[in-house]
């Protein structure tokens, strides 16, 4: 009797592992398992309408391009107002009030921001100065993405502005 009772305790536990186990080892899904190697993945096609996140090589010049490009806008006190504003948004926390290069998230980086009131960037033509502002050292790519096309001139004049208060 005593060996009946010790069977009815110790047998549903002892089938419940064994067939958990057998389950959990050759279980109908354990056998055929997707796996995904990088190397074998092809990626779907990107949704329609969908932006590239990759700079756009057409939107600022390279090479000698960069000697065509010049500044539409006038050095008068309205455009550099607003190359002021932006400037605010875009370049002081680096360059600092004065463009020395002293900003308060400048001091963090090496190599240190560049003073924009130096002879290198007053040597720049439009083009040149241009790209620098967008796609400088420590600018790639994030300005070039950020600055909206309207403002980068108004920005551009506010910077040899800079320069030339020096």
């Amino acid at each position: 009797m005593k060996k009946l009772i010790a069977l009815i305790i110790v047998a549903p536990p002892l089938i419940f592992a064994v067939v958990f186990g057998y389950l959990l080892v050759k279980g109908p899904r354990m056998t055929v398992q997707h796996h995904f190697r990088e190397f074998q993945t092809v990626l779907p096609p990107p949704p329609p309408g969908t932006v590239s996140a990759q700079p756009d090589a057409s939107r600022i010049p390279a090479g000698a391009a960069l000697a065509l490009v010049k500044n539409p806008l006038p050095a008068n006190p309205q455009n550099l107002e607003r190359g002021g504003i932006y400037y605010s948004y875009y370049c002081l926390f680096c360059h600092g009030e004065g463009g020395a290069g002293d900003g308060p998230v400048g001091h963090s980086y090496i190599p240190v921001p560049a003073d924009l009131r130096g002879a290198k960037v007053a040597g720049y033509s439009d083009g040149e100065l241009l790209r620098a502002m967008l796609t400088g050292a420590g600018h790639e790519p994030v300005l070039e993405r950020v600055v909206p096309p309207e403002q980068r001139f108004h920005l551009a004049l506010f910077v040899r502005s800079l320069a030339r208060a020096r």
